[in-house]
């Protein structure tokens, strides 16, 4: 499926994102949008006593890739510290715009390879681990 944009890995993740919903008592909480395609996701998270995430949530509205990326997000998250999430942002934004050419260092995140050729489509992508990263430092101030 060479240059197909929703493969049907794309599809399956979209359609099975976890953390879903929100936190009765975050520590902090995210909500953003992409200016470009108008994506929009609302994150919840905790700390433990040590800085990384001990308990997440999230609200997703964006396209199957963004959904794809709040996925990959949502599968690996816990245990993560701010400064993790935010280099993996940081990581995730460069690769995708061709800065980088390595994939960055996240379970499956290669399952977005095609996307890489559509920039329309990276603020959508980027938007799960932005909000994430943002809301880690927040909690962790």
């Amino acid at each position: 499926m060479a240059g197909t944009l929703y493969t049907p890995d794309i599809l399956r993740m979209a359609a099975n994102i976890p953390h879903l919903g929100r936190l009765a008592k975050p520590d902090a909480s995210v909500d953003q949008r992409a200016p470009v395609c108008g994506s929009h996701i609302l994150v919840d998270l905790t700390l433990d006593a040590d800085g990384n995430v001990a308990d997440f949530a999230q609200q997703v509205r964006t396209c199957a890739l963004g959904q794809a990326s709040a996925y990959l997000l949502g599968t690996h998250i816990i245990g993560m510290s701010a400064a993790q999430l935010a280099q993996m942002a940081a990581d995730l934004e460069d690769w995708l715009s061709g800065s980088r050419q390595t994939a960055p260092n996240w379970p499956g995140i290669s399952v977005l390879e095609e996307a890489r050729a559509h920039p329309g489509r990276h603020g959508a992508i980027c938007l799960p681990f932005k909000a994430a990263a943002l809301a880690a430092q927040r909690a962790a101030s």
